[in-house]
């Protein structure tokens, strides 16, 4: 079955999320990030993509306001992203680092139903309705089956799964997401990102989500934003920069863009260099000669 469901339009494509105006940020006395001019809107998935060090992950943390802006303004929904309250703003955004926390001490079950914290506070009343919320994340992350195993007896997959559980959990408008697939095979790959866009796409959610494979990225994602060395170099849909020469100035690496079947995004697939080609004709004939006895 496809999960995978049309991009918005009209009223919900247009809700505000996050906007940055001549954003920049420095740390160790240079330039993480050049100005950013962008914007980051309700009801689209946009999946940020580069080179590690392009700045991908300091970027979401500045969403996150993990970090400040050296220079330059985040707004989010219509308003300054330091004016809003703690609480109000976990109530909002949804954040998953790269490296979620190990050694919880928590099953996965209590680890969900802390999504639910940014409504209550500490001494607040976890009601049935809570429970629902964090039972409904798990059964549409695939982790009810893990429910009463101690989070840190499980997979590095399974661990991935039941973060993104407590983040669905959270009913946020906003979800930030660093490379949550890279703990993941294949098949599960497929299932957390076509579950990230159905749940973006239903819910008119802002999502915005670091992925290194640029065709998962192109699939899944309705906006490829790219990141070289701290600057922006693409900021468009994906079918646009599916293209040889985008990709190669996103990467340094040649590659070509075959067409996919039934889609107007195509598949990037990198070139041989020509020590890689001779190396490769070079192998085949050796192993020809061997089969031949020669």
């Amino acid at each position: 079955m496809n999960l995978v469901l049309p991009v918005p339009t009209g009223a919900d494509a247009a809700l505000p999320g996050f906007e940055l105006d001549a954003v920049r940020f420095d740390a160790g006395g240079r330039t993480i990030l050049s100005p950013l001019t962008l914007s980051f809107r309700a009801g689209e998935i946009t999946g940020l993509v580069g080179q590690n060090g392009s700045g991908k992950s300091t970027l979401l943390k500045l969403l996150a306001r993990q970090n400040t802006p050296t220079s330059g303004a985040i707004r989010f929904e219509d308003r300054p992203l330091g004016q809003w309250g703690t609480r109000d703003l976990a109530r909002r955004v949804a954040y998953l680092p790269q490296d979620p926390p190990v050694g919880t001490g928590l099953r996965a079950r209590e680890l969900v139903r802390l999504g639910r914290y940014p409504w209550h506070g500490a001494l607040g009343r976890f009601t049935e309705a809570d429970a629902a919320k964090a039972e409904s994340a798990m059964d549409l992350t695939g982790t009810l089956q893990f429910a009463d195993r101690d989070v840190d007896t499980l997979s590095g997959g399974e661990r991935q799964r039941v973060w993104l559980a407590m983040l669905v959990a959270q009913d946020a408008g906003c979800l930030l997401l660093d490379e949550p697939i890279s703990a993941l095979d294949v098949a599960h790959q497929i299932e957390v990102l076509a579950l990230i866009r159905r749940l973006g796409h239903e819910r008119s959610l802002c999502v915005v989500v670091v992925l290194h494979d640029v065709n998962m990225a192109a699939r899944f994602c309705d906006r490829i934003v790219a990141l070289r060395q701290g600057q922006l170099v693409a900021n468009e849909p994906p079918a646009r920069f599916m293209s040889a020469a985008a990709l190669a100035s996103v990467y340094d690496v040649e590659m070509e863009v075959l067409p996919r079947p039934g889609s107007a995004i195509g598949v990037a697939v990198p070139l041989l260099s020509p020590a890689e080609t001779l190396q490769g004709a070079e192998a085949a004939h050796h192993a020809g000669t061997d089969a031949s006895g020669g």
